[in-house]
């Protein structure tokens, strides 16, 4: 069982409300999902800022709880039976957290399999092929020469956001009502516009994908979510 009081990631990040979920994150795309999702829930949270900077993300301290050494991470002393569970990985967090408080993952079955295909998605595509779209045009790798990465990245960028704007057809949310789906893709979404690609990638030739970033961020928790940890103390 995970000693939540005692786990070694506290000592880094002491805990001034231990009977609230411990948020460990930074404000990416990946970060605030979890942030917005404990907004929309109404969860009692305590945020806590751990930069990108390997002397954080890769010390011993956050990799007792993520051995794999990336935000976000959380602890929850009210876990399943009661008992504290630490979780990683966006995708899961939001899963668990849809799952405790049986919100956001769908009516029915079918449902639910709808928003976690979606999610998937984002898991498995729009975000590792978004984020390196955005490391070759914006961050380190634009400095490469070598055009194929750029190239390979913003057509597969633009082929997701077409796969997203055909399933946003008639619809507002992508799995039928808002869901932990579309906390996931949409972060992911405000991103582009960041990495200044969305002319390259024919942003406006996308009106649902386009439509529906601006619902998501007109919601009160996202609002809030999005900057939750601060980027700067």
């Amino acid at each position: 069982m995970l000693d939540d009081a005692a786990h070694p990631i506290t000592r880094r990040w002491p805990a001034q409300h231990p009977d609230r979920i411990q948020l460990y994150s930074f404000p990416t795309p990946n970060g605030v999902k979890v942030s917005i999702a404990l907004e929309e829930l109404g969860l009692a949270y305590e945020p806590h800022r751990v930069t990108l900077a390997e002397a954080d993300v890769k010390s011993e301290a956050f990799r007792s709880l993520n051995p794999n050494g990336r935000i976000p991470a959380i602890i929850d002393p009210d876990g399943p039976d009661g008992t504290p569970v630490g979780i990683f990985e966006s995708g899961a967090i939001l899963i668990y957290l849809a799952e405790k408080t049986g919100r956001l993952l769908g009516a029915t079955p079918a449902d639910k399999y709808r928003v976690l295909q979606w999610l998937m998605f984002q898991m498995g595509g729009l975000g590792p092929m978004f984020g390196q779209l955005g490391y070759f045009v914006k961050f380190a790798g634009k400095e490469i020469e070598d055009p194929r990465p750029r190239t390979r990245y913003l057509n597969e960028a633009r082929r997701l956001l077409s796969v997203l704007e055909t399933g946003l057809d008639g619809q507002d949310w992508i799995a039928g009502e808002f869901s932990i789906a579309d906390i996931a893709i949409a972060p992911w979404l405000g991103g582009l516009e960041m990495y200044g690609v969305r002319d390259q990638l024919g942003w406006q030739d996308h009106p649902n994908t386009v439509a529906y970033l601006e619902r998501f961020n007109a919601r009160p928790a996202v609002q809030t979510g999005r900057r939750i940890p601060a980027a700067e103390s």
